[in-house]
């Protein structure tokens, strides 16, 4: 039988080969974990290769994703869907193997990895979610939702300011089945981080309410088992283990520097390797006494099946939430939701509220949420600000698991990676809120909700100059583009509660992208529509106002803007003159209409066109073309009541009525 230093070096020379062979990658990390990952994945890791997608799988998540190859080598041993043909082609185009984790390239990977720190938060949402589901769906004798979620973290991810956000958190939480594995190797891309890296992390972490395990040696299989079993036993707090390595560990010229981090070893340094390793196996061969050692498939299905004779018996015990928990895991909304939520649509426009459109999404919450029990919302320190913390909304706590809200504090970052470990988990629809301008904090998560296409809603209030009195620091002005500019994430900027309505059905109908909903501080008109004008809400724009006759000009604006375009445009067709209102709240999902559609709305027949919207204004461009005009932002707001800063900018009725006149 192999040794335990056999199994950890097939994951070493694995990866050694693939960095050598694309003569790209990092293959120092993968070197000095291997003997950590040997033991946890051997040992402790419960899990299927031939179904990734079980339910109670242990979680495993590389927060330091630029070793990459440290997880395919894994995945690739335990026998998952990943031949040794997806290990050469490591970083090439179209592979299962590309430079960091991406989920939906290579089976058995949870997250999107690489952005230092982010994994480590994502890792914290899985943990809250696998505690939340428990304490809902679990019953004595039933442990339906009982898995770990295991993270490895380096020194970079350390230093991310996201890892204080999120491990804070977890610790006051007291995730007891979360464990961190420290890669306490000392040097990053620019060497020793002696020179710029020097926190007592393991103080560090008992301040957060952490269990540690300090200074374990990352090479001794025993000292590793060892500190799992005790945090194992630990059940009201997350657990660092603190884990001595050497980067690039086996190589005789390169181990413990930098040259190891990210640059192929080179074919002299890895013939030296071998030698030193006693790995005396052609590049990509691996014995197949080693592979069965490895080989997880027959341990993982049965452990599986052991889970499945549990659900089955679960669900003759308690039928109604077995069905609840199945329907939430597909994605599927409750029965009712179709005619329940597009009652509530038709009901805003019966009963018009004139409301901020942070109001009414708190209205939306309130018909929607009950409906809803996957529904899991939060804020960052601005519920009542936000209207996030509807009547439905129980705060949870390590006391009180059954909670659906939580209070993230300030860690817009940390809430916005958190929520995409919620959302990646299954059975958990997340949101929370905070002001638009701090959507620059949670930016890189955001980014990251799109790229894995999951189920995230942002709560994006006081979305403009009209925060008034605060000032331009939190007046948002780039940030609704900017955030449009990102590939696959919904955008929302309703006019009133019914396209806040249609806004917030959309974003909880689409299963497979995040959306940003961009909110009003300030009370805004609710507008007039018919049935058809409601329907053509969801196809992202339309015509809201229209003239007696053919159209000599358009006017298209979004959000708290178009009230301002709908009486302007009101005036001047009393006058004489023939002007088209098209709210257009969600820019992306106009532009998905079909041909025919868009150029009902905005035909090119007319070029006479306006854009009003408080934000940066050349975004627009690619709808009013460069002979239109936008009525936008240009520099940065003002510190007054917000009536005043509109006018001092212009974005008011008078300016949209001269700005049109000059094509008539």
């Amino acid at each position: 039988m192999s040794t335990r230093r056999d199994l950890a070096n097939a994951i070493r020379f694995l990866s050694i080969d693939a960095v050598q062979q694309a003569n790209s990658g990092h293959p120092g990390m993968p070197m000095g974990m291997a003997d950590i990952a040997e033991v946890l994945w051997n040992d402790f890791l419960r899990h299927n290769p031939s179904n990734p997608d079980w339910l109670n799988r242990d979680r495993f998540i590389l927060s330091n994703g630029h070793g990459s190859m440290l997880q395919y080598s894994l995945l690739h041993l335990a026998g998952y869907d990943l031949s040794i043909d997806d290990l050469k082609a490591f970083r090439q185009l179209h592979s299962k193997t590309p430079g960091h984790p991406e989920l939906g390239y290579t089976p058995g990977v949870e997250v999107t990895t690489g952005p230092l720190g982010q994994g480590l938060a994502n890792a914290v949402g899985l943990a809250i979610a696998e505690s939340r589901l428990a304490t809902e769906f679990n019953r004595p004798g039933f442990d339906l939702v009982d898995h770990y979620t295991y993270a490895f973290a380096g020194d970079g991810c350390l230093m991310e300011g996201i890892s204080h956000e999120v491990c804070s958190l977890a610790g006051t939480l007291g995730l007891g089945k979360l464990i961190v594995f420290y890669d306490d190797n000392g040097i990053s891309i620019d060497g020793e981080v002696g020179g710029w890296f020097t926190d007592n992390t393991p103080q560090r972490f008992a301040s957060y309410n952490w269990h540690v395990e300090a200074g374990v040696d990352g090479h001794d299989p025993q000292a590793i088992r060892g500190a799992i079993m005790k945090a194992i036993a630990v059940k009201d707090k997350p657990t660092l283990i603190c884990c001595k390595t050497t980067i690039g560990f086996g190589a005789p010229n390169l181990a413990g520097t930098a040259k190891s981090h990210g640059a192929a070893l080179g074919e002299a340094e890895i013939t030296a390797t071998r030698e030193n390793l006693g790995w005396s196996h052609a590049p990509f061969v691996v014995p197949d006494a080693i592979y069965q050692q490895w080989d997880a498939r027959e341990k993982g299905s049965s452990i599986e099946n052991e889970w499945q004779t549990l659900f089955a018996a679960y669900q003759e015990a308690h039928p109604q939430l077995a069905e609840q928990l199945q329907r939430r895991l597909a994605k599927q909304l409750p029965a009712e939701w179709q005619q329940k939520s597009k009652s509530f649509v038709q009901k805003t426009q019966a009963e018009p509220q004139d409301v901020a459109t942070r109001k009414a999404s708190e209205l939306c919450l309130e018909a929607y949420g009950p409906m809803l029990p996957e529904l899991f919302g939060g804020s960052a320190d601005l519920s009542g600000s936000n209207n996030t913390f509807w009547s439905g909304s129980e705060v949870y706590t390590p006391e009180n698991a059954h909670g659906n809200y939580l209070n993230y504090g300030v860690r817009e970052f940390g809430m916005s990676a958190i929520m995409n470990g919620i959302a990646r988990h299954g059975g958990m629809i997340p949101y929370a809120g905070t002001f638009l301008v701090f959507s620059d904090y949670a930016r890189n998560a955001v980014r990251l909700s799109a790229m894995m296409q999951q189920q995230v809603i942002y709560v994006f209030t006081h979305d403009s100059i009209g925060l008034g009195e605060d000032g331009p620091t939190h007046q948002a002005i780039e940030h609704i583009p900017s955030l449009r500019l990102i590939p696959g994430l919904s955008t929302w900027r309703p006019c009133d509660l019914t396209e806040t309505a249609v806004a917030w059905q959309h974003a909880l109908e689409n299963h497979e992208q995040p959306t940003c909903m961009f909110l009003t501080r300030q009370k805004i008109k609710q507008q007039q529509r018919d049935a058809k004008q409601i329907e053509n809400i969801a196809r992202g724009g339309y015509i809201l106002l229209e003239p007696e006759g053919e159209p000599q000009a358009i006017v298209i604006a979004t959000g708290s803007e178009v009230e301002l375009a709908v009486e302007a445009a009101t005036q001047l067709n009393h006058a004489g003159h023939k002007v088209r209102v098209v709210s257009m709240p969600s820019t992306n999902i106009f532009d998905e209409q079909a041909e025919e559609y868009r150029e009902s709305v905005l035909p090119q027949r007319i070029t006479a066109r306006v854009a009003v919207e408080a934000a940066s204004s050349d975004y627009w461009y690619k709808y009013v073309g460069l002979q239109g005009k936008v009525i936008g932002m240009s520099c940065f707001g003002e510190s007054a009541p917000y009536k005043d800063v509109y006018r001092e900018f212009g974005i008011t009725v008078d300016n949209i009525v001269l700005t049109l006149k000059r094509f008539f």
